[in-house]
C-alpha cells in the first residue's frame, strides 16, 4: 500500500545550523497525523519541505508516491498555513473559483467543487458576501475549502484553530473529522495538546530537529512510567485529613483544591485501596473518585526536555513535579 507521506533521512541545513536532522517517518493513507514540537524544533521547516516550498539539503520525501517537488505531488495535496491566504476584497465564491483556476480546473469542475465545499463548510448562504466581513472562524473554514478545491488526498493543516472562538474551534474540528472520514489524509501541526489527543490517530514529536517519538496518543501516554493522580471528594471535611492521606504508604503527595483532594501516586490501585480504608476508618463517604494517568502534555514535556507539570497544576493551579522525584 502506498504511504500518503513517506520521509526518509530528511535533513535541512542553514549554514552550519541543522534545522531538521535526518528524520524518517511514514504517514498512512486515511489517518490524521499530528506533528508536535516546541517553537524552533523544526516543525515549520519540515512542513515547508514536505509541501515543496523548501528544498531538502539531503534525504527524500514523497506524497502519494510522488516526489515532493513534482507537479503530481502538488496535485495531490492541499496546504493551509497558520495565516489566512484568502482575498478579503473577493467573495467566498470568487476566492474558490480563483483557486480552482490556479489548479487548472475546468469551469464546470471548479464551479461544481466550489458549491460542494461551500455547502460542506457552512458558507453557501454567504458565498457572495465580501470576505472582509467574515469572522476569523469563517475565514479559516474558507481557507481549508480553498485547499481542497483540487480534491486533495493529503491536507496539511498548520495550527488550524489558533486564535479562534470556542464555536469556531468546535466547527473546524468537526470538519477535520468529516474530511478524514471521507478518506482525506491530514497532516496536523498544532500546539494544542487536547486537539492532538482528540483528533490524531498517531503523533510525532520533534525536538531540536529530531523525531523524539511516534505513536498513538494512548501508546505514548502508556509508555510513560510517570506519576498518576487520583481526584477524591468526601461528604465532609476532617482536620488533618490531608496529612493523614500523605502518610499513606503508596501516596507521594496530596494537594487540596476547593472541596477536592488531588493524590499523586505511582500505584493507583494500591492507593485507592488505602484511601477507601482510611475513609471507612473515619466514617467518611466518598462522593468523587477519578483516576488520571499521564497526559499527552506530560509526554510532550518529557520528550522536549521540560519539567513535568503535575496534574493538579496543569488543571487546577497546583505545584510542580520535578522529573523523577516528589
Amino acid at each position: 500500500m502506498t504511504h500518503a507521506i513517506s520521509v526518509t533521512d530528511l535533513t535541512k541545513m542553514f549554514g552550519d545550523f541543522t534545522a531538521v536532522d535526518h528524520i524518517s517517518f511514514n504517514v498512512e493513507q486515511g489517518e490524521v497525523f499530528g506533528f508536535l514540537g516546541p517553537n524552533g524544533a523544526g516543525k515549520t521547516t519540515t512542513t515547508r519541505m514536505l509541501t515543496g516550498i523548501s528544498t531538502p539539503t539531503t534525504g527524500t520525501a514523497t506524497i502519494m508516491d510522488h516526489e515532493i517537488h513534482s507537479f503530481a505531488a502538488k496535485e495531490r495535496m492541499g496546504v493551509v498555513t497558520d495565516l489566512s491566504n484568502v482575498y478579503n476584497d473577493l467573495s467566498a465564491w470568487d476566492n474558490l473559483i480563483f483557486t480552482g483556476k490556479l489548479y487548472g480546473l475546468s469551469r464546470q469542475k471548479r464551479e461544481q467543487k466550489a458549491e460542494e465545499l461551500l455547502e460542506m463548510f457552512g458558507l453557501l448562504e454567504v458565498r457572495k458576501d465580501n470576505v472582509r466581513e467574515f469572522s476569523g472562524g469563517m475565514k479559516r473554514r474558507l481557507t481549508i475549502a480553498m485547499a481542497l478545491i483540487n480534491d486533495a488526498d493529503v491536507l496539511f493543516l498548520d495550527e488550524p484553530t489558533t486564535a479562534l472562538d470556542v464555536q469556531s474551534v468546535r466547527r473546524i474540528r468537526e470538519l477535520i473529522r468529516e474530511l478524514n472520514a471521507e478518506g482525506t489524509t491530514i497532516f496536523l501541526t498544532t500546539h494544542n495538546m487536547a486537539e492532538a489527543n482528540e483528533l490524531c490517530s498517531r503523533i510525532a514529536i520533534i525536538n531540536q530537529g529530531r523525531i523524539g517519538t511516534i505513536g498513538s496518543p494512548e501508546e505514548l501516554k502508556q509508555a510513560m512510567n510517570k506519576m498518576h493522580s487520583i481526584e477524591v471528594a468526601f461528604d465532609r471535611q476532617l482536620d488533618s485529613l490531608k496529612e493523614k492521606m500523605e502518610e499513606l504508604r503508596t501516596v507521594s503527595s496530596v494537594q487540596k483544591q476547593g472541596d477536592k483532594f488531588w493524590i499523586f501516586t505511582h500505584s493507583p490501585p494500591e492507593a485507592l485501596a488505602e484511601i477507601f480504608t482510611l475513609a471507612q476508618h473515619h466514617d467518611l463517604k466518598l462522593l468523587t473518585v477519578n483516576t488520571l494517568g499521564p497526559s499527552l502534555e506530560d509526554v510532550f514535556l518529557e520528550i522536549t526536555g521540560e519539567q513535568i507539570v503535575q496534574r493538579g497544576k496543569s488543571q487546577m493551579g497546583g505545584m510542580k513535579q520535578n522529573r523523577g522525584g516528589k
